[in-house]
């Protein structure tokens, strides 16, 4: 049974602004990326998973508890960073530690103390004062603090330089290294392709696609850019029955796509012709998500 289940979720805002009809599972000890522009419905989706938005239609459940009827208990099991930071009214971060610590009943400060070295963060600055990365820090630390095995993050980079970002996606293997069961959004496609097992793609509200990050990586078809010596052979190679993705006619260049089983005749073809380099473009997860929009 997975842990964290939607089933056919739908909250309708009006103007097509909500999710509909959402069907998605999380198992135990997998990381699950969700992607999408702003306004696509990640956000909106993670708060009924938090249980603080009522569906229209359609059960979120973390456990087997239904996250509306039982949002406390939810709470309890699930570390969270929300997308938008709103603290409360607390001096200082080490003051909002503690308020957090008691809610939590934590009396154990060891593994927040060394979240607060990994992210370099001085928790005895003035709350309301910090800087936008600042405040994401501390609200990874508060998430992270009680080394829950259930996170869900809300595009938890919001604000982090690429230093912190880096550090970031370590701590976020580490966690997966310990079994965590993580569901994250996120516009970083570096991160969720170093960190998650599985992604799905959201827009306009619904599910369009989700794929195996190991899929996208060993992915069957290949892409090419190749550039010709001369024009000659360009223009003929372009009288090929073959799949462009684009020419360049004043570089003599062409990108070309290749399934695997077509690797070996397609090297041979290659021979026929002049080629000044050839080198194989990466299939990566950004590439994959510019396909489905």
């Amino acid at each position: 049974m997975p842990l964290i289940e939607i089933k056919s979720l739908t909250k309708d805002y009006g103007d097509r602004r909500g999710v509909f009809d959402l069907n998605l599972s999380v198992e135990q000890g997998e990381v699950y990326g969700f992607v999408g522009t702003n306004g696509a419905g990640k956000t909106t989706t993670i708060r009924q998973l938090m249980g603080f938005i009522k569906p229209q239609s359609g059960t979120a459940s973390i456990g087997g508890v239904d996250c509306w009827r039982n949002p406390a208990e939810i709470m309890r099991r699930v570390g969270y960073i929300p997308g938008e930071i709103a603290f409360p009214d607390e001096a200082t971060g080490t003051s909002f530690f503690k308020r957090q610590a008691d809610l939590l009943g934590l009396s154990d400060m060891s593994y927040a103390k060394s979240m607060i070295q990994k992210l370099q963060l001085d928790p005895t600055a003035n709350l309301k004062r910090m800087s936008k990365g600042m405040k994401q820090k501390t609200a990874i630390v508060a998430a992270f603090m009680a080394d829950p095995e259930i996170l869900i993050l809300d595009e938890p980079t919001t604000g982090l330089d690429p230093l912190m970002r880096a550090e970031f996606v370590d701590i976020l293997t580490d966690e997966k290294k310990k079994g965590k069961t993580i569901f994250m959004s996120s516009h970083m496609f570096e991160e969720v392709e170093e960190t998650c097992d599985r992604v799905a793609f959201i827009k306009d509200g619904k599910i369009i696609s989700s794929i195996s990050t190991d899929e996208i990586r060993h992915n069957q078809n290949k892409t090419f850019k190749i550039e010709f010596a001369a024009q000659e052979d360009y223009r003929r190679f372009l009288a090929q029955s073959l799949e462009f993705s684009e020419q360049r006619d004043e570089q003599n260049q062409v990108i070309v796509n290749v399934n695997d089983s077509e690797i070996n005749a397609f090297t041979r073809l290659l021979t026929g012709y002049r080629v000044k380099f050839i080198t194989e473009i990466k299939y990566s997860l950004e590439k994959y998500f510019k396909t489905l929009y």
